[in-house]
């Protein structure tokens, strides 16, 4: 295996799989995807379906046990509402703390599990897909370049300099996301992005929010509401 990439079946995990098996090959990639006690399945079952169109292997980690104690409005133990606002407007009322679908240090928890992992399979780098729309406002604060750089230089200094972390879209947009995945051919319908579990994503949350917007800018229509 060359590389690892943290998997959950949205829109910029499905783009970073696409970029890595693009350079490696899907024989080369593994994909990893983690249950951290999310209120539902939708992604992690999109993550397998995606993981199957593409022929990569999936290996999935259970992490739901570290969050039982979170607050965090995507978690089962937590009773508090989805936000159904911007992440905007949600930043406006947090005093400048992350939004509250934020999820306790999930990217950092995430990118030390999968340097174990990548180191275990022989893999050279992570992919993960933040990107800048994610950081701004201190939103998801594990999506900044700031902590990009500082999470690389640990795990490259940690795994005695055999893994480095790739973040392709740390400082570009959604929508140059979207647009670089419609350049690969990615299978959007496939993926899922909502925090909610219906049958169709609600179109409300911060997340259906920015996908939507992403794929307009690229003047075409998010194929999951077609």
């Amino acid at each position: 295996m060359k590389a690892l990439v943290l998997f959950s079946g949205g829109v910029d995990s499905t783009t970073c799989l696409a970029l890595a098996i693009e350079k490696y090959g899907a024989d080369e990639v593994l994909a990893l995807s983690v249950g951290y006690g999310q209120k539902h399945t939708k992604e992690l079952q999109a993550a397998q379906n995606i993981a199957g169109h593409y022929g990569v292997r999936l290996k999935r980690l259970d992490m739901s046990k570290i969050f039982e104690d979170s607050d965090c409005s995507l978690l089962q133990g937590s009773g508090a509402d989805i936000p159904k606002e911007s992440y905007s407007d949600q930043l406006g009322k947090t005093n400048g703390k992350p939004v509250s679908t934020y999820v306790p240090f999930r990217n950092g928890l995430f990118l030390s599990a999968a340097a174990s992992v990548a180191l275990s399979n022989g893999c050279s780098e992570i992919y993960y897909g933040a990107h800048s729309d994610d950081a701004a406002g201190n939103a998801y604060p594990d999506c900044s370049a700031e902590f990009n750089e500082n999470i690389n230089r640990a795990i490259n200094i940690g795994s005695g300099n055999q893994l480095t972390v790739v973040a392709p879209f740390i400082n570009l947009n959604k929508a140059q996301v979207v647009a670089e995945g419609l350049r690969l051919g990615v299978p959007y319908e496939l993926t899922w992005s909502c925090y909610e579990g219906g049958e169709k994503p609600c179109g409300k949350c911060g997340t259906c929010r920015d996908r939507a917007a992403a794929f307009k800018a690229n003047g075409t229509e998010d194929p999951a509401l077609l």
